[in-house]
């Protein structure tokens, strides 16, 4: 499947490769940087997609460069329309560089890689900080609708699938320290997400469950992601 990025396959199945979801993104990753008082001079995203994410993240984050590497053609089309000053992007692999930055985001991207633990220990070079954000698609309502498992594989390429567990596991087994992590409620904040009644009725126990426990909630019902600040 990996090759569904550079055919031009995921932009036919995903249309504007995901740039609705871009906002609601970039402010999750600026919770985590005001949080932990992150002031960043370089910044780069790796699969950064369509670019929007970074330019969202340009206008709030004045003081910083702003690189994004892209591997698929299609989606690198889509990036130059958004380059600036102060971003700038690349068509090609940022492992086959020499490349280094104060901050990496990963946003939605290990998932979808073969050979992840490799990608992830091969990663750890590139930066002094490290965000990451995971889908959690593996909970007990996942499971026991198998459709859901199969759309999340074939139709947006989540090769590899988390729980919130497994997936800060699997960050400390490739090396990384773990700083900081929450949880990201897309399935019930995404306004795409409003739009589906489905989606819209599992929203009501997410959030009574979510109200005492979102570890709980991602565990049973889905719906989350995690966010984590991490160190090489």
């Amino acid at each position: 499947m990996s090759d569904i990025y550079t055919t031009g396959k995921y932009l036919e199945n995903n249309p504007g490769w995901h740039v609705g979801d871009s906002p609601w993104k970039s402010d999750q990753i600026l919770k985590m940087v005001r949080m932990r008082n992150l002031q960043p001079a370089t910044v780069c995203e790796i699969g950064c997609g369509a670019g929007e994410i970074l330019s969202r993240l340009r206008e709030d984050l004045p003081a910083a460069q702003f690189s994004g590497y892209e591997v698929s053609p299609q989606a690198f089309e889509l990036c130059q329309t958004r380059e600036k000053e102060r971003l700038h992007f690349v068509l090609g692999d940022l492992l086959e560089t020499q490349e280094r930055f104060n901050l990496l985001l990963c946003i939605d991207v290990f998932e979808h890689i073969p050979n992840y633990l490799s990608f992830l220990e091969k990663l750890r070079g590139h930066a002094d900080q490290f965000i990451f954000h995971i889908p959690l698609d593996l909970s007990l309502l996942s499971i026991l609708r198998p459709a859901r498992l199969e759309q999340v594989r074939y139709g947006v390429g989540h090769l590899h699938t988390f729980t919130a567990g497994t997936a800060l596991a699997v960050l400390k087994d490739t090396g990384y320290e773990i700083q900081d992590s929450f949880f990201t409620a897309g399935g019930m904040e995404l306004e795409k997400n409003q739009r589906r009644v489905r989606t819209v009725l599992a929203n009501l126990p997410r959030r009574l469950i979510g109200g005492f426990s979102q570890k709980l909630s991602a565990r049973l019902l889905g719906g989350y992601s995690l966010l984590v600040l991490a160190t090489p």
